[in-house]
């Protein structure tokens, strides 16, 4: 039976809150025309209003309510003293564009932010504007495609991408007009050299690369895929969604990459369940850094020991233009600055090397219950078969069963290039305990799926809800909100 609305649940009469009486004048609206005579809002009593959203909230799963193995999305704990920060008088009762000297402290912050996120990746330049990651690698395409009409060089119209890359990364060139050059994996899981060397000519605009790539892997000839798409004059994007499995033991910049993303709200515990709130910033080598996004903080004069400098703005000479306010999403940049600051250099690296351990002890767990294609040391993820011998059970039943032990599934069926995928990412968050309880559960559904097929097959048993036809909710998506039988928009 379906929880009743909040519309449904509203009587006549009842309220929840009190308003103060006003303390500016009253004034007549322009045009009474703008003013809706009757507007159906809900009326009900402070207490049913709690009660029904405790009760909805008991329907969903969270970071916070237990393990959450979402490959390649990096749903880590996101430390309370985050949301404490960004809720600081000076922040949420600012606005961004107000008079430039009262607001000198989120300059400031923005400005630091950029620094950082320079001396993390190696990069010279980073813009904060991106909104998400998919947001930033559009960024960065326009970017790279900018630099090479300013050279003239109009003939470039392909870009490479990996069978391993984020789906994300073909999209984002589709959306230039470029055409997608895929190029497979080797045995090993890394990028196929020869059909690289085969792709590459004067028509490339560049490579997307994802690295660790969505197998989990840090690719061994990544030296070398660079100078093959550098040879060829094309420029190197850094998918920076796996940045969680590199802090502060390598730097992309470093590796010869000219352009990459970042995820806020992935590496640097910003919550992102349900698709938001995201922040993609985007780092570029010197080759980029006049086509970056306007504006940009910077400090427009500088201070001595009196007196602080004081922040602006400036805009590149080349620039793409502006792909969102300048300050981002400024919310999430804050709590990410507090993730950093509170970690520190020696911090940053713990939470990397910690995720590869978590990563690697899973698969070791493991790899004697499910295949694990490409079985070497991984990242901070792995991708398994979900599949068992001898058995119809497929990866999206052992998805469902991992529901009945409470715990969220994995990303299924991806990557493609894996027969029926798994891909499970524990991050630098979990402990051992809750590792071994998820590594048991596994365990448990592969013998169940040997001795009473149908339990798996039916799952999950224990939700709310039972298993959904996922094809019919996305082919036939119910839109509409609820309103009263009486309503008029007249």
């Amino acid at each position: 039976m379906r929880e009743k609305t909040i519309f449904e649940l509203s009587s006549p009469g009842r309220t929840g809150v009190t308003f103060p009486k006003s303390d500016v004048p009253e004034y007549d609206l322009p045009n009474e025309e703008l003013l809706r005579k009757e507007l159906p809002l809900p009326e009900l009593a402070e207490v049913d209003v709690v009660r029904h959203y405790m009760k909805l909230s008991k329907y969903n799963y969270g970071v916070d309510l237990g393990f959450y193995p979402l490959g390649s999305c990096t749903m880590k704990y996101n430390p309370k003293i985050n949301e404490d920060t960004c809720r600081l008088p000076g922040f949420v009762f600012s606005h961004p564009l107000q008079p430039i000297e009262t607001v000198q402290g989120n300059l400031a912050l923005l400005y630091e932010m950029q620094e950082w996120l320079k001396e993390i990746s190696g990069f010279a330049g980073v813009t904060l504007q991106p909104a998400a990651g998919a947001h930033g690698e559009f960024t960065g395409v326009l970017m790279m495609n900018a630099y090479h009409k300013s050279r003239g060089d109009t003939k470039r119209t392909k870009m490479i991408v990996p069978d391993s890359a984020h789906g994300t990364n073909p999209a984002s060139a589709g959306m230039m007009g470029m055409s997608i050059v895929v190029i497979p994996s080797d045995e090993r899981g890394n990028v196929n050299l020869e059909a690289l060397k085969a792709a590459c000519d004067d028509t490339v605009v560049g490579m997307m690369l994802t690295n660790p790539n969505t197998l989990g892997l840090f690719d061994e000839n990544v030296e070398q895929i660079v100078k093959i798409v550098h040879d060829c004059g094309g420029l190197m994007y850094g998918d920076g969604a796996n940045l969680n499995a590199l802090l502060g033991i390598v730097r992309p910049g470093d590796l010869g990459f000219d352009v990459m993303h970042f995820n806020l709200h992935k590496t640097f515990a910003v919550p992102h369940g349900g698709g938001g709130p995201g922040s993609g910033p985007v780092g570029v080598g010197e080759k980029l850094l006049d086509f970056l996004p306007a504006p940009l903080i910077a400090i427009v004069e500088e201070g001595d020991e009196e007196i602080p400098p004081l922040f602006g703005y400036y805009t590149p000479e080349k620039t793409i233009g502006r792909m969102k306010a300048f300050h981002g999403h400024f919310g999430a940049i804050v709590r990410s600055y507090t993730y950093i600051a509170m970690h520190g250099p020696d911090g940053l690296k713990d939470v990397s090397q910690y995720a590869v351990l978590n990563a690697n002890y899973l698969a070791a767990r493991l790899r004697n219950t499910y295949r694990i294609p490409h079985d070497r040391i991984c990242m901070h993820e792995f991708v398994m078969e979900g599949s068992v011998p001898g058995t119809d059970v497929r990866a999206l039943d052992i998805a469902k069963r991992l529901m009945d032990y409470d715990f969220h599934p994995p990303t299924n069926y991806f990557p493609l290039i894996v027969h029926e995928a798994l891909m499970i990412e524990p991050t630098e968050t979990e402990n051992k305990d809750t590792l071994d309880a998820f590594a048991d559960a596994l365990i448990k559904i592969a013998e169940e799926a040997k001795t009473n097929p149908e339990l798996v097959k039916s799952a999950p048993h224990k939700t709310l809800f039972g298993r959904m036809d996922e094809v019919k909710a996305a082919r036939e998506l119910v839109l509409c909100c609820w309103l009263p039988e009486n309503y008029s928009a007249e």
